[in-house]
């Protein structure tokens, strides 16, 4: 089979290898443009620059389109907007999955992840092998730890996904012939093995960042382990009555505390993703980060595996926008429509009280481009350069200031002057108006597809040198955040209903607002544009000035970066006389008082918070608010056997979806080129009986 020795072969990995030959904090500079040869593995400087070498394996979750289609598409809280690329991942027409011949060019396949995390897996077989050669103890330690604990991310991948799959545990010789008789293990084998992976790699890695920030940590090792032990105890695996459930919760529970006890939150929530000013800054050294993909601007970390999230979140303002806000690397996103929230994302969120909600969602740009106002508008109220171009208002749905025909894009009239500074708006949107979801109906789309909605901003990046550059920061893949509601989630299943709330109630203070804090201030990364190189020349897109004088990549960003939220005008909120805001209060006292939010989600659910299913569905909700679009939804929503019912009422897209949608299917290419025992070729039937229900 083609793909065999890629995926299979230890021989091979050599090319994987992205990192440095040398120790501490410069295997992170990722700037290496060496080749690691089989000669070099077999010296134990050669084992562990290998080691360093595993790193570069995250960076492919990140580089491409599978990056949302296989963790976010056909879940609850992103529909798409007009772009159909991954489309058969958002609605589950199993006939679009298979890419071939499909006008949709780059619709990811269902073998890539597949693919991938064998690869990064036959990289750590050699390692496991070569790593004695290690003379120094630490250092072979962590090593090993290091090649444990990325085989076990990558089978949790796997069966997170397609839950069987061949455990492949030692390099492969291939110089007898590549080996095509692989078995499916078992779901309950292969988390079993993920747990005893985990576990190897949680007793030998460091505490400490011993390869500087981005090491794979003892905190990173048991934050994993603690999820794939309430994996074993989740609705999803049928065997999990095999293994006593209070001793994996209560050991989950220990991990969770000691990751949260040494690695800690960070006091703002803005300093995980929105105060990102550059290639490298503070804020991808923070403790409460435990596993990112790590980029910078060395050539090593560009091209196909580079950074393309930030194409995925913003609606398609350069084409609604009707030329008042243009795209370029000065503002920190393209403008893909990849993942447009849905009406449940947005409602999930307490407006008022949040601060999540703003630090989130990036609801202004400002007006970069010089557009002749509209007749209709009258001369006091013509907007000009660095007013607001786009603006988005995240009321809720009894919010009854606002009428649907107020709002809309520059090329539809539309009356919204904005009461706070007396200018016309050319492209405006609420998320209700008249007790109606609008949010969807003001691009120049169908709603089904709008193209103009308010997305995130956790990818922003305004170093990019160009407008269709990669991006240069980290990925975060796993935090501090999220190991307190996978304690909360074991407290709850262990019939600790108070100690969860108690946990959950510890991560929503740091989603509230303090004292004093400006709930109008907004930041996200395209403020990196600041020191960008390409600052002093003209746009791409040829922005102009009233008097028709091109515009530089530095004016346009001036002009386009507010930073300001919509915060009172969405809420209705007076601001204090004095400037100081007073703290917000998000605490929950009982299970019985839940936030009205989650109580219409519940309700549109059909459950209660007096069961654990509603207890489960709660915590999924304050994961949204959490971790919204960190890359495990549609993961976790398997995990719970929520997938179907939440998609179902909640993505209006998912059109297909059905039961045996929860797994996804084993690559055809993979069972095409498996063999039985006597080397032959296995028929239709056998490979029938081998793939996923359903498929």
């Amino acid at each position: 089979m083609k793909n065999m020795n890629k995926i299979l072969s230890g021989v091979l990995i050599s090319s994987l290898l992205l990192g440095t030959t040398s120790c501490g904090d410069a295997f992170l500079e990722e700037n290496a443009s060496h080749t690691t040869t089989d000669a070099l593995l077999e010296t134990g400087s050669g084992a562990l620059a290998m080691a360093a070498g595993l790193y570069g394996n995250l960076r492919w979750h990140f580089g491409y389109e599978w990056a949302y289609a296989t963790t976010l598409y056909g879940c609850d809280e992103f529909t798409m907007g007009s772009d159909e690329t991954s489309l058969g991942w958002m609605d589950y027409n199993t006939a679009e999955l298979n890419p071939v011949g499909s006008t949709r060019r780059n619709h990811p396949s269902p073998a890539d992840l597949w693919n991938e995390m064998y690869y990064g897996i036959a990289s750590c077989n050699l390692l496991l092998e070569k790593a004695p050669l290690i003379e120094n103890e630490q250092d072979r330690n962590s090593a090993m730890g290091e090649a444990y604990f990325l085989r076990g991310y990558n089978y949790y991948r796997l069966f997170c996904q397609y839950e069987r799959c061949p455990l492949q545990l030692e390099p492969i010789d291939v110089s007898a012939g590549v080996p095509r008789n692989f078995k499916l293990a078992s779901g309950e084998e292969v988390l079993n093995q993920v747990i005893d992976d985990l576990e190897h790699a949680y007793e030998l890695l460091r505490a400490d960042d011993w390869r500087g920030a981005g090491t794979w940590t003892k905190y990173t090792a048991a934050h994993f382990l603690a999820k794939a032990l309430l994996y074993r105890q989740s609705e999803r695996c049928t065997w999990k009555s095999n293994y006593p459930a209070k001793a994996d919760l209560d050991r989950a529970i220990a991990l969770c505390d000691e990751v949260i006890n040494a690695r800690g939150l960070e006091s703002d929530y803005n300093n995980l993703y929105a105060n990102w000013t550059g290639v490298d800054c503070s804020i991808e050294n923070s403790k409460e980060i435990l596993m990112a993909a790590l980029h910078n601007d060395a050539s090593t970390t560009q091209g196909r595996y580079g950074n393309r999230t930030y194409n995925y979140f913003t609606s398609q303002f350069n084409t609604y926008s009707g030329g008042w806000v243009p795209r370029g690397q000065y503002i920190g996103a393209m403008d893909f429509q990849r993942c447009r929230p849905t009406e449940y994302t947005y409602a999930s969120f307490d407006n008022v009280n949040d601060s999540r909600m703003w630090k989130t969602f990036k609801t202004v740009y400002g007006i970069c481009n010089y557009v002749e106002t509209p007749e209709y508008v009258a001369p006091e109220n013509a907007p000009a350069l660095g007013d607001q171009g786009i603006l988005f208002i995240l009321n809720k749905k009894n919010d009854t200031r606002f009428h649907k025909n107020e709002f809309g894009r520059a090329e539809v009239e539309h009356s919204f002057i904005n009461p706070e500074t007396g200018k016309w708006v050319p492209n405006v949107a609420p998320i209700y108006a008249d007790g109606e979801y609008v949010m969807n109906q003001y691009g120049n789309t169908a709603p089904n597809r709008a193209n103009m909605y308010c997305g995130i901003n956790k990818t922003e990046d305004g170093s990019r040198t160009g407008e269709k550059n990669d991006a240069h920061r980290d990925v975060i893949m796993a935090r501090v955040g999220e190991t307190y509601l996978v304690k909360a989630e074991c407290q709850v299943r262990n019939g600790d209903d108070a100690g969860a709330l108690a946990t959950i109630n510890k991560l929503r203070e740091r989603a509230e607002w303090k004292a004093s804090e400006d709930r109008e201030y907004y930041v996200d990364g395209s403020i990196a544009f600041q020191s960008n190189t390409t600052a002093s020349a003209n746009c791409v897109k040829g922005n102009k000035d009233a008097s028709g004088r091109s515009l530089t990549n530095q004016e346009a960003f001036r002009y386009s970066f507010i930073q300001k939220n919509s915060y009172v005008l969405s809420t209705g909120v007076e601001r204090p006389s004095d400037g100081n805001w007073d703290k917000s209060n998000l605490q929950i006292s009982s299970w019985n008082n839940l936030p009205e939010e989650d109580v219409a989600i519940l309700n549109t659910l059909g459950l209660n918070a007096s069961t654990l299913e509603g207890k489960i569905n709660f915590i999924l909700n304050e994961r949204t608010r959490e971790l919204l679009g960190e890359w495990d939804r549609w993961d976790e929503l398997s995990r719970t056997n929520t997938l179907i019912k939440r998609a179902k009422l909640f993505n209006p897209e998912v059109l297909y979806i059905q039961d045996y949608h929860n797994l996804r299917p084993i690559p055809q290419t993979f069972l095409d080129g498996l063999t039985d025992d006597n080397n032959e070729p296995l028929s239709d039937d056998e490979k029938k009986a081998l793939q996923n229900p359903g498929y």
